[in-house]
């Protein structure tokens, strides 16, 4: 089995996480910081946006069962990507959207599905499409978060997301 990676930020990383772990064909996610310049942040260092690193999820997804422009779809759906560095209540620079990408393959097809979502919105979409970082996994205690929180994370589940912190 071919396994891929891929990350993405969309403001708060815990619900962009359980809308991911949803999906048939990811195997795992984990929640972390990504594109920053400090070695080893923690969640407290990333939240006082000294540290530029945007809270993401890293993703392994099996490309048999899911494409990486699915995954794109999801990520376009699950928030608003014409806000700077927020997304509802959250503010920050951690909170910015954007895809990372692992390969070239990934790059074009996230640069080709920005052009398109673009055509759904007046305001420009600022999300930021770069090569992929050193990925910090955040504490485990921010692993699966809305999971241990008692919000279902089954394959296929449509329950809407509640996301609080």
């Amino acid at each position: 089995m071919v396994v891929e990676k891929a990350t993405f930020a969309a403001g708060c990383f815990w619900s962009v996480e359980l809308v991911f772990q949803r999906m048939v064909g990811v195997l795992s996610t984990r929640v972390g910081y990504t594109n920053g310049v400090k070695l080893n942040p923690t969640y407290k260092e990333v939240c006082t946006g000294t540290t530029g690193h945007a809270e993401a999820v890293e993703l392994e997804f099996d490309p048999a069962q899911v494409s990486y422009g699915q995954l794109l779809d999801v990520f376009w759906k699950k928030h608003d990507p014409t806000t700077l560095n927020r997304q509802g209540g959250d503010q920050g620079t951690q909170y910015r959207s954007g895809i990372y990408y692992h390969n070239d393959r990934q790059h074009t097809e996230a640069e080709e599905s920005k052009k398109q979502e673009q055509l759904k919105y007046k305001q420009p979409i600022v999300t930021e499409i770069l090569p992929a970082g050193v990925f910090y996994p955040a504490e485990e205690y921010h692993q699966q978060y809305l999971q241990k929180g008692g919000q279902c994370s089954s394959k296929g589940c449509t329950d809407k997301i509640r996301c609080y912190g």
